[in-house]
């Protein structure tokens, strides 16, 4: 018999499939390159040491600095006339107030409480939103990281921090949280809105990002020396699953 006549195996289907599986591995196009930058989530219970911590603030300043001008553009009309009037409605004595406006960026709210016939202090770790801060507002304005302030003790009345305390990773939350209670005078108020979450942080778009549940926060705040005087959903009117801002506020305990 020759070679020709030689009979051949028959095809099995399993034979048939995974020919067909290699031709769909060589036409399915590769997935698309990770983006360099570390996502969501990180575990809480994960120790981040100081090099980590640098780290987190460098990148999120170096983000806001990168995009101030887009920033100050896109965030100038917003309306927080809402959290504003949260927070004054609860100080105690009569005006004006002495106001610290953290993570006041371009200035904004500093030019509202000023218009209002307060004492706005600004205080922002970008150096390009300080600039911004100080020419707009005319109020003095501190260049200082969230991770490191340095605040006198006893002087302002209220602390609004309006979109900026869910930048500051979960274990260094309680300490930060501690510092600005020690910078309130005896039953001063705090004032926090952040996007709210399900406890857990990590990297979103060149930004670190801390993202707390009502439940979550009450127990941060609480256990920092705080009561809660009232909390709500933004934007107002929308149902609650398209509200995705928590905003709280708080006062001073003994």
């Amino acid at each position: 018999m020759s070679v020709s006549d030689t009979p051949r195996p028959p095809v099995m289907l399993s034979q048939c499939l995974t020919l067909h599986d290699l031709l769909s591995q060589c036409l399915t196009p590769p997935p698309p390159k990770a983006d360099p930058t570390p996502h969501f989530r990180h575990n809480r219970l994960m120790k981040l040491d100081s090099e980590d911590l640098a780290k987190i603030s460098a990148l999120t300043l170096a983000h806001y600095q990168e995009n101030a001008e887009s920033f100050e553009a896109g965030t100038r009309d917003h309306d927080v006339s809402q959290n504003i009037a949260a927070l004054l409605r609860h100080i105690e004595g009569e005006p004006p107030c002495d106001i610290l406006d953290l993570g006041c960026g371009p200035g904004r709210d500093l030019k509202t409480f000023t218009a209002l016939g307060h004492r706005a202090v600004g205080l922002d770790g970008t150096p390009r939103f300080v600039e911004m801060a100080r020419q707009a507002s005319g109020c003095e304005v501190w260049l200082q990281d969230l991770l490191q302030l340095s605040l006198p003790a006893g002087r302002f009345d209220g602390i609004f921090a309006n979109a900026v305390l869910f930048h500051v990773p979960g274990q260094e939350l309680p300490r930060v949280l501690r510092e600005l209670r020690a910078a309130l005078k005896p039953r001063g108020v705090l004032f926090s809105s952040n996007p709210r979450g399900g406890n857990q942080e990590g990297w979103n778009r060149g930004r670190y990002g801390a993202y707390h549940d009502l439940e979550g926060w009450r127990g941060l705040l609480t256990d920092a020396g705080f009561e809660e005087l009232e909390h709500y959903y933004r934007p107002q009117g929308l149902p609650r699953e398209q509200q995705p801002w928590l905003a709280s506020v708080w006062r001073q305990t003994a």
